[in-house]
């Protein structure tokens, strides 16, 4: 496995906490603790434009398949909501009074999941942006948000160090999972759903079977904190990301660590905490509190 950096953007002027792939291929989308959210061209590389101005902090961005809309959470607990058809802002989603951490979507059901410090998930209909119900799933801040393949069960990572499972047809809980020993910030179900992984503040990486949710493994994976767990698209291998500063490859089906992108590995990374991965075919983009996103290409068959 071989890897090429092949593009470092910059232009924000503040930390990237979170980056999201457009429905449109070529698209990314960048937000932070900056003024507003950044739409880029991966075709060539280069800044497009602000999309449309923020009053808070962005942590998450989503944009849901088959629908022509963005949707950016905001420290403030409010949810933007912007339609690609109308290139415009629509009434924006409030419901929270404190920081959004997570926004996903359940397609079959088109509902929006939004994920609050406060403890709830509130959930939206995609077609009507009304509010269907509230669920209480921590007493503490929920961090991060991941939908199983076939969209029938949903995992919850949160401050308190527990994972919540969730049936996504009642909303019912059906179990919770303790082994973290700090906050879960991130989580992500295997492709073909047999595993959930998950990322925490200590530093660990575990591996929980779908089957029964029991701990299959555990993992010292990076240093400090694990941000975000992406799974490749295709093939069996799945990146995390930490407050290490280093981008770690490991193989989905035995679990082995197969590459470290690091400054102290001799590739020119970040510099501070990487905060978000995402996969854009075999490549693989990183943003960072040092306030670039950079482009990976990654070689799997060397």
């Amino acid at each position: 496995m071989t890897v090429e950096k092949t593009a470092e953007l910059t232009g924000h002027g503040n930390p990237i906490f979170t980056l999201e792939l457009s429905q449109k291929p070529g698209i990314l989308f960048t937000g932070g603790n900056d003024k507003g959210l950044v739409e880029w061209s991966l075709k060539d590389n280069t800044f497009i434009k602000v999309m449309f101005p923020v009053s808070a902090s962005i942590y998450t961005i989503h944009g849901p398949a088959n629908f022509p809309l963005l949707f950016t959470g905001l420290r403030n607990g409010d949810v933007l909501v912007f339609d690609f058809i109308k290139q415009q802002l629509l009434t924006p989603l409030k419901h929270h009074q404190k920081p959004i951490f997570d926004i996903k979507s359940v397609n079959h059901k088109q509902e929006l999941l939004v994920a609050s410090e406060d403890g709830t998930v509130s959930i939206w209909s995609l077609k009507t942006m009304e509010l269907l119900h509230t669920v209480k799933v921590s007493d503490d801040t929920i961090r991060c948000i991941s939908i199983s393949p076939d969209e029938k069960q949903v995992a919850f990572g949160c401050r308190n160090n527990q994972i919540h499972i969730y049936d996504l047809e009642e909303y019912t809980l059906l179990k919770t999972l303790h082994g973290h020993t700090m906050s879960v910030f991130s989580l992500q179900y295997s492709l073909d759903g047999k595993y959930l992984v998950s990322g925490g503040r200590d530093a660990q990486v575990k591996i929980w079977d779908t089957a029964s949710y029991s701990l299959l493994k555990n993992i010292p994976a990076h240093l400090f904190a694990v941000n975000s767990i992406v799974f490749h698209p295709s093939l069996p291998y799945f990146a995390t990301g930490s407050m290490d500063k280093s981008v770690k490859i490991w193989g989905a089906d035995d679990f082995k660590l197969y590459k470290i992108i690091s400054r102290e590995k001799g590739y020119a990374g970040h510099q501070l905490s990487i905060n978000k991965l995402a996969w854009n075919g075999n490549q693989l983009l990183s943003v960072s509190d040092d306030k670039k996103i950079i482009v990976w290409d990654i070689n799997f068959d060397s």
